[in-house]
């Protein structure tokens, strides 16, 4: 294994998150992350980030919410 380097280790972070990087580029960005704490945080970030997004999009609104929204978007339409 070897450190990538900042720029490839940026450049490669999304898909080292989400596992879509060969083993041998995962294992060099990991190495680079475990020494690096600039890209360590901006990594931390990102997953902190896609976490809340991934938790977000499994919410629902409230079912009055919902109606609400509807109900607005039906009028715009009618109206435009």
């Amino acid at each position: 294994m070897t450190d990538c380097g900042c720029e490839k280790a940026r450049r490669d972070l999304e898909e080292y998150l989400r596992h879509e990087v060969c083993k041998t580029a995962h294992a060099d960005i990991e190495e680079h992350l475990d020494n690096c704490p600039g890209c360590r945080d901006e990594a931390l970030v990102a997953r902190t980030l896609t976490d809340v997004v991934a938790r977000a999009c499994k919410e629902t609104a409230p079912e009055e919410l919902r109606d609400r929204v509807l109900a607005r978007l039906r009028a715009a339409h009618t109206t435009a």
